[in-house]
């Protein structure tokens, strides 16, 4: 089986998700805006619930470093 390059999986699943919705690329984007906003929502929350002590001083973070 031959490894693709992370590069060329991220593009492959970005046609793969645009071919879903039958070619349109805004069809596309919607349903991951809507996955992001709950994937923050989670965060915030997991974050609220969780002791620092339990994470280690590890705090989660809304933006990639």
């Amino acid at each position: 089986m031959r490894e693709q390059p992370i590069g060329e999986a991220v593009v492959d699943q970005g046609e793969e998700v645009i071919a879903y919705h039958g070619g349109d690329a805004r069809a596309a984007v919607g349903p991951l805006l809507e996955d992001f906003r709950h994937l923050r929502r989670q965060l915030a929350l997991v974050e609220g619930a969780m002791s620092r002590g339990i994470t280690r001083g590890w705090r989660a973070s809304y933006d990639r470093d």
